[in-house]
């Protein structure tokens, strides 16, 4: 399927996947004409790559993983140094987490406050 189809099945913009194909996340096969033609296969590990981009994985540890997964998107074997940056990763977010929610109770005293 052509890319405006892919990106409707999918739900990914098709600049998203001309984004994935240039960071060498996906290869889509070519047609004949030069248009991306992308087949079930790909447009699965599309799916993998957003759920792991919607779960907050930034794209350099996403790249690393996805030699191991298999088509549905289990990891088959992931090196420990992976799950150190995972879990390094998740530790951030939540410190982030916390700074928010501190500032959003700030906000939601000072909300009260003034009424």
């Amino acid at each position: 399927m052509r890319i405006g189809e892919a990106s409707g099945v999918s739900g990914v913009s098709a600049r998203s996947l001309r984004h994935y194909e240039d960071e060498g996340l996906i290869v889509p096969g070519r047609q004949g004409n030069g248009y991306r033609d992308y087949c079930r296969s790909t447009i699965e590990r599309v799916l993998v790559i957003r759920s792991l981009l919607d779960a907050g994985l930034p794209l350099r540890l996403i790249r690393e993983v996805l030699p191991h997964l298999g088509a549905d998107g289990k990891a088959e074997v992931v090196c420990a140094e992976f799950l150190r940056e995972v879990r390094g990763h998740r530790d951030r977010l939540a410190a982030r987490i916390a700074v928010l929610s501190a500032q959003r109770s700030a906000l939601d005293a000072f909300l009260r406050k003034a009424t």
